[in-house]
């Protein structure tokens, strides 16, 4: 089976494509540093040829309102004409855990009319929505620094790391297609501000964690359950703990 990854060489990307040729199948990673480009269309007729399933990783390179609705919204229409043309059987995206609860934020703004353009195309769908990743912990403060303070709620989150997201995008983009939104999430839920704590204490980063009800998420202020899956989710093994300690 051949199935494009895009935005395959990036984090999630490398890691599908690796696990899908291991598995036999013709994995096929398209980003602009393989010569394939969403934005303007440019390879996209040339590497869906043969292609019975597109898994979209991709992600915008600026997280600014205007810039990451035009990037979703003009890569994913490309990206679904292109497939049409091609023949394309199954389309998979990969979204986030929450993106309808989180509208008051431009990213889950334009990540949610991604989803919508991905559900009116007519191909066949699935959309995983992840929790967010291990790996995730320095960005995350990163985008709530003020001086060397973060300033993060203590709403809940389940994170995932990234190996367990590509093992479970892998599985989802050689099934059948769903035509419907597949949760993926960690084992355990814990404190946001307690998920990033944890992950700066491992990096030896000297930033101070305070807990702060009104802080935002991404542009938008949670509630206690708004970055957690639902029942029916699928739960992957790794431990957030275990993790942290490999990478020591």
């Amino acid at each position: 089976m051949k199935v494009v990854v895009i935005g395959g060489t990036g984090l999630i990307g490398s890691k599908l494509v690796a696990k899908l040729n291991e598995h036999g199948h013709e994995a096929v990673p398209a980003a602009p540093n393989t010569g394939v480009n969403t934005l303007t269309g440019e390879g996209l007729a040339e590497v869906l040829q043969g292609a019975s399933v597109v898994v979209d990783v991709s992600n915008s390179p600026s997280f600014a309102d205007d810039a990451v609705m035009e990037f979703f919204r003009t890569s994913t229409t490309n990206l679904l004409k292109a497939e049409a043309n091609a023949g394309v059987t199954h389309h998979v995206a990969l979204s986030v855990v929450g993106t309808e609860r989180l509208q008051g934020s431009g990213y889950f703004r334009a990540k949610q009319v991604q989803e919508e353009l991905i559900k009116a195309s007519g191909i066949p769908y699935c959309i995983v929505h992840a929790t967010q990743f291990f790996e995730f912990a320095k960005g995350i403060a990163d985008g709530a620094t003020d001086g060397d303070t973060v300033r993060l709620p203590a709403a809940k989150i389940q994170p995932i790391v990234s190996d367990d997201v590509a093992a479970a995008v892998g599985r989802t983009a050689v099934g059948a297609p769903v035509n419907g939104v597949v949760e993926i999430a960690g084992p355990e839920a814990f404190p946001i501000d307690e998920f990033v704590r944890k992950g700066l204490a491992a990096k030896n980063d000297p930033r101070a964690v305070v807990t702060d009800p009104h802080a935002t998420y991404s542009g938008a202020e949670l509630q206690e359950t708004t970055l957690l899956p639902g029942p029916d989710a699928h739960l992957a093994e790794t431990r957030f703990a275990d993790w942290l300690a490999q990478q020591q």
